[in-house]
């Protein structure tokens, strides 16, 4: 029998910690908007603490607390913290408007291209 082999995955995109008010909706069992902050971003995504267990996969809205930016997204996953609550990654899938971290090819709310560079951190 050959030996087993460990592959890790590799993110495309490193996380920076940044504490960010956002709003995360549609949770299935406690349907209802709840207000939450992440723990680190990415132009791709987010890592938020929630009340509530998510399924991976399942879909969510996501939106910064300021109303600037909004995005369809996915759970990536969910993971229990020690104590209350659970740290759920979040993928971007349709994000529109200015986001805390933007890549080269992020549109704004009018289709427009956000910034020229690799990173724009805002």
């Amino acid at each position: 029998m050959p030996p087993r082999k460990n592959f890790q995955l590799q993110r495309k995109e490193n996380r920076i910690p940044m504490e960010i008010p956002v709003v995360i909706e549609g949770n299935r069992q406690l349907p209802g908007v709840e207000s939450t902050f992440t723990e680190n971003v990415s132009a791709r995504g987010a890592r938020v603490v929630s009340t509530r267990r998510w399924e991976k996969g399942a879909p969510l809205m996501f939106a910064s607390h300021t109303g600037e930016f909004r995005s369809a997204a996915r759970v990536a996953y969910c993971q229990s913290l020690h104590g209350d609550g659970y740290a759920v990654g979040v993928e971007f899938l349709e994000p529109v408007g200015r986001w805390v971290v933007q890549s080269a090819n992020q549109l704004d709310e009018f289709g427009k291209r956000i910034g020229g560079n690799r990173w724009n951190i805002s």
